[in-house]
């Protein structure tokens, strides 16, 4: 349902890492009001208050009946019991990814959402990147996808591994690209990874194949030197190569020649991009769809499906370190 009129009023409920993120930007939004953050450390949920002159409480049912929409970015294994308390007012949430800590759980959250015709969104920042944008609207029926995304040691996110953590993120791109060529379920997956320095996996690999003839290959590390993001799209006649970082994409195509017997030849371009921060994209599109009642980019039913798949994945890393261990 929508929220026409004055300003949306919004919350958010977990201001640790990235929630504070959420606060920053929904604060300097004309058309909306920040009314409220919430955080289990009250220390950190006073301090992220003060910034913006909102009340700061420990408990999130504080905000019902405060706000019309709702960020949730409270460590994975409390998103359904947060979003749901929302949901069930009606009350338009944006859950971090994943979505939940488990499938059944994405799904209480979905049917919830359906039942009480609220807007349930996933956040999945990645899809509102420009550059991956302009390589979506550029990769026309993918081939081959590798991805790299690689970070340094977080002091975050230690709840869940690499795979829900970092490599989710790609899994629902290529899901998103398969899906808008014709494909999109899964054929066949295979996955490696190790735990080095927590007790969850910190580096994993992924080689999924899709229906439609698409192989992605995925790698995801937290214990890297450096920071990479690098998306690269093999199509029939043509090259994409992505660095979701700097948002820049460079596009390799064939040129046939134009007279008899003369070569082809490889074009390059360097498509214009307007940079733009991720979140702020993603957050500015969650208002306009909680005030219009309209759809937004990734909704409980995709977070659910790429929770799904990052789960397939992880559950075959596990068996392979078992068999290691034999």
């Amino acid at each position: 349902m929508g929220l026409p009129g004055a300003q949306l009023r919004v919350g958010v409920v977990g201001v640790g890492y990235l929630g504070r993120h959420h606060a920053r930007i929904y604060a300097s939004l004309s058309d909306v009001r920040l009314v409220g953050v919430v955080d289990r450390n009250a220390d950190r949920a006073r301090e992220i208050a003060a910034l913006h002159g909102v009340p700061a409480f420990e408990d999130h049912r504080a905000l019902l009946g405060r706000v019309d929409a709702v960020s949730v970015a409270t460590p994975t294994e409390s998103h359904r019991a947060v979003a749901a308390d929302f949901l069930k007012e009606g009350i338009a949430t944006l859950v971090e990814k994943p979505i939940a800590s488990s499938l059944p759980e994405a799904d209480d959250l979905v049917s919830l959402a359906a039942s009480q015709r609220a807007l349930l969104a996933v956040g999945h920042t990645e899809r509102f990147n420009p550059a991956v944008q302009r390589l979506r609207e550029r990769a026309r029926d993918p081939r081959f996808i590798e991805v790299h995304r690689l970070g340094t040691f977080p002091a975050r996110s230690l709840d869940i591994d690499v795979v829900l953590d970092l490599m989710i993120h790609d899994i629902d791109l290529v899901l998103a690209m398969a899906r808008s060529s014709g494909g999109g379920s899964i054929q066949s997956l295979d996955a490696v990874g190790v735990n080095a320095l927590t007790s969850r996996v910190d580096i994993a690999n992924a080689r999924i194949r899709l229906s439609g003839g698409c192989v992605a290959n995925l790698t995801a590390s937290r214990i890297s030197t450096g920071k990479v993001r690098k998306l690269r799209v093999f199509t029939r006649d043509s090259y994409l190569s992505c660095d979701c970082a700097d948002q820049t994409l460079e596009h390799f195509s064939l040129k046939r020649g134009t007279a008899a017997g003369s070569p082809p030849a490889i074009v390059r371009e360097t498509p214009e991009i307007t940079r733009d921060e991720p979140l702020a994209r993603e957050l500015r599109a969650f208002v306009e769809a909680a005030r219009s009642g309209t759809p937004f980019e990734v909704g409980g039913a995709e977070g659910r499906e790429a929770l799904s798949v990052a789960l397939a994945v992880a559950e075959r890393i596990e068996e392979g370190l078992h068999e290691g261990a034999r």
